[in-house]
Formats: structure tokens, sequence, C-alpha cells
């Protein structure tokens, strides 16, 4: 059975870098066939993609938000993670981790997510 479950700081400041994991159980992030995003609901709006992080380690994110985002992995825990750096307000919200399935293009599993509030 495949989880995906998020973790994070909770609270962060402005201008600071938050980093936020997702652990992964029930297959490997280095599985052909898949590769792993991050996705935000900020209160009130819509999910927004953040980035991806393929199989081979490549990365892409989302181009409004590239110049603050990284992810990287950790394939000896199961794990991928996205930093975020230079935060404001606008960057609350509810942090999810997901499985995409490369062949279908589709979201196949999600965490439960983990809220990141930025407040000084």
């Amino acid at each position: 059975q495949v989880q995906l479950q998020e973790s994070g700081p909770g609270l962060v400041k402005p201008s600071q870098t938050v980093s936020v994991t997702c652990t992964v159980s029930g297959v490997s992030i280095t599985a052909s066939y898949y590769a792993w995003a991050w996705i935000r609901r900020p209160p009130g709006k819509g999910l927004e993609w953040l980035g991806v992080i393929a199989v081979d380690g490549n990365t892409g994110y989302n181009p409004s938000l590239k110049s603050r985002t990284s992810m990287s992995r950790d394939t000896s825990k199961n794990q991928f993670s996205l930093h975020l750096s230079s935060v404001t307000p606008e960057d609350a919200a509810r942090y999810y981790c997901a499985l995409i399935s490369v062949a279908t293009m589709t979201f196949e599993y999600w965490g439960q997510g983990t809220q990141v509030t930025v407040s000084s």
C-alpha cells in the first residue's frame, strides 16, 4: 500500500526558508515510471503545482516560483523534500506531496498535507 506523509516546521518567519519533507512507503522513490511532486493550497485558493522530481533526480519547477524553489531527495530514507526560500505570508498554505504516474501523467497518490504558516 502506497502512503505519503508530509512533515514540516508548521510556523516560519518571513524571509526564512521553509523545508517540507515527504516520507514515502510502499514504493521506492527511485522506482521507474513514477515522479514525485509538491502542490500547495493557500487558504481560500486553488491548488498550485510547485515542482516535480523524476526518478533520475531531475527536477522541474513552477516558473512563477522557480527562483525560490528547490527539491531534494534522500533515497536511503525514501524521502523527498521541497525548499522554498524568502517566504512571505503569501506562501502560507497546506503543502501536499503526490506520486505521479509517468505513463498516465496523473496524480495517483496524495499525502494529507502539512500546514505552513508564515508569521513574525
